[in-house]
C-alpha cells in the first residue's frame, strides 16, 4: 500500500482490477461527493470492487461505487451506489472517450485518496485479461518470487 503523507491519503484500492485487467493509461480525477460521503470516505467505508466508470454525455460518471451511509447523518437520505460524476479537463473527457469507443477497452478505479483535501480516484483505461493471461501472469510472479527468494539465500 502507498505511504500516508499529509498530501497523499490512500482510502481503498481495487486489487482485484490489476488482477482481472491490463491497464494501458491511467488518469487523475476528482469527484462530486455530499458531506456524508465525504465523512465515511476518512472513516474508509468504501468498496471499489464493482466499480466502473463511463463518459456520457461530455462528462465522466463513476458507476457502482459503494460508500457506506453515515451513521451520524440521519437527516439525509443517503443512497450508497449512486452515480457520481467525474471531475475532468475537457481535453482528458475527449481522450477518454475516443479511448473507450475501442473494442474491449474500459475505464476502472483503481485508487481513492485524499489530495491536498480532496477526493481523487485514479482511473484506468484497461483491457480485460483471458482466464489463460491470469493463469500466466500468476505463474510469472511466482517464478519472479522465486529467484528473489533464491538469490537472497545466497546472498
Amino acid at each position: 500500500m502507498a505511504k500516508k503523507t499529509k498530501d497523499n491519503n490512500l482510502i481503498a484500492v481495487n486489487r482485484r482490477a490489476r488482477h482481472e485487467y491490463d491497464i494501458i493509461e491511467t488518469y487523475e480525477a476528482g469527484l462530486v461527493l455530499t458531506g456524508p460521503e465525504v465523512k465515511s470516505l476518512r472513516a474508509g467505508r468504501v468498496s471499489l470492487q464493482e466499480a466502473f466508470a463511463r463518459i456520457d454525455g461530455g462528462e465522466g460518471w463513476l458507476y457502482g461505487m459503494h460508500i457506506a451511509p453515515y451513521e451520524q447523518a440521519h437527516h439525509i437520505e443517503q443512497n450508497p451506489t449512486r452515480v457520481r460524476k467525474l471531475l475532468l479537463h475537457k481535453q482528458e473527457i475527449g481522450r477518454l472517450a475516443g479511448k473507450t469507443q475501442q473494442r474491449g477497452l474500459t475505464l476502472i478505479p483503481l485508487k481513492l485518496y485524499f489530495k491536498r483535501g480532496y477526493a481523487k480516484v485514479e482511473l484506468g483505461v484497461a483491457r480485460g485479461r483471458k482466464l489463460h493471461d491470469k493463469r500466466r501472469v500468476l505463474a510469472e510472479r511466482d517464478a519472479r518470487r522465486e529467484m528473489e527468494r533464491a538469490v537472497k539465500s545466497r546472498l
